[in-house]
């Protein structure tokens, strides 16, 4: 019984109201960024188990993640009926969380040769659309560059983009990033949205709520039956039982609640304008920036398309404006034209 449904009287799988919103959380929190770790470690804190009643880890999460069953496919033996049973969660929704599991499972260590690659995962060619990952090359005088390459042209499969040196695209990548993002008033309408995100209320809460309701329906069941006579070894055990729930399930919601502080718009401000005056040239925050407020770029022969981890996000920046606005500071982005890469 996969976790989120719930067979009803006639024997057939439908949504469970307690516990779907839990796997449509699952789904979104990774789709929009999230670590499968920091979900596990989440739901687990949470108090929130497998439907087997064991603690969430990375094989049983992930099977969940790839369990077609959630977007209404049932399958029998050979047989897929689509729309068989009620879906969970929607296909595009569904689609976003297969297409980052593939990206993850392509994408090189963020480190190579001793250089950290920031932006892994996050860079793609806008000629044909994949990544671009780290390399580097020693050039004939023996230094070693670092940069950014489409991993279909380093193949040779058809794509002509060049790379890009690593130090000039990830600097230009915090650059804009401060320019455009840490200005007050951006800050100040990402904090309102904030505001409004935190508003809706605690998807494990209902869960929980939902099941104290069960568990106090029941203990009242079983209290008006001990008062018609049917006390029992099985009935005072049963009652037992109940009331441990009950007392495990209040304070799991008191806990749930303590979690989940609210915080103000001022406070918010504060915080995503701790992250306005940094060094740029400081790798850790380069790597703050980038980890926080970086989504995606795509990388054209003339423009990068900048998107952050916000709705309507996105900056358009041409080459020749950065080279004309920090080619001085940043040095040339092309790596050297002779150089032999290294495996």
């Amino acid at each position: 019984m996969p976790l989120g449904y719930m067979v009803d009287e006639n024997q057939k799988l439908v949504i469970n109201p307690l516990t779907a919103p839990l796997i449509e959380e699952a789904f979104t929190r990774y789709a929009e960024g999230e670590t499968i770790k920091a979900i596990i470690d989440s739901f687990n804190e949470r108090g929130i188990r497998t439907s087997t009643n064991k603690l969430f880890n990375i094989n049983s999460f992930d099977r969940t993640l790839c369990n077609r069953k959630y977007i209404g496919e049932y399958k029998y033996r050979d047989v897929v009926i689509p729309g068989g049973i009620p879906a969970i969660v929607s296909e595009e929704l569904f689609d976003r969380v297969q297409e980052r599991k593939q990206k993850n499972k392509r994408a090189p260590s963020r480190t190579k040769a001793e250089a950290e690659y920031l932006l892994t995962t996050k860079l793609i060619c806008g000629d044909c659309e994949k990544l671009m990952v780290g390399e580097s090359g020693r050039s004939r005088t023996g230094a070693t560059h670092y940069y950014y390459k489409c991993i279909v042209s380093k193949r040779r499969r058809g794509c002509k983009k060049k790379g890009l040196k690593k130090a000039w695209l990830e600097k230009v990548a915090v650059v804009v990033t401060v320019n455009k993002v840490l200005q007050d008033e951006e800050i100040d309408s990402i904090a309102d949205k904030l505001v409004l995100m935190q508003e809706r209320e605690n998807t494990l809460l209902p869960t929980l709520r939902g099941q104290l309701a069960e568990v106090e329906k029941a203990l009242d069941n079983l209290v008006t039956a001990i008062q018609q006579g049917l006390l029992s070894k099985t009935t005072k055990k049963r009652l037992d039982d109940l009331e441990a729930q009950r007392e495990d399930l209040e304070s799991s919601i008191a806990q749930a609640e303590l979690a989940h502080p609210k915080y103000t718009k001022d406070e918010m401000v504060r915080w995503i304008s701790q992250f306005k005056h940094g060094d740029v040239d400081s790798l850790d925050y380069q790597r703050q920036i980038i980890d926080a407020f970086l989504n995606s770029i795509r990388v054209f022969d003339d423009k990068l398309i900048i998107t952050y981890n916000y709705k309507d996000g996105t900056e358009t920046i041409s080459l020749a404006d950065i080279e004309a606005a920090l080619g001085s500071d940043l040095g040339g982005s092309l790596p050297p034209s002779s150089f032999k890469d290294e495996p």
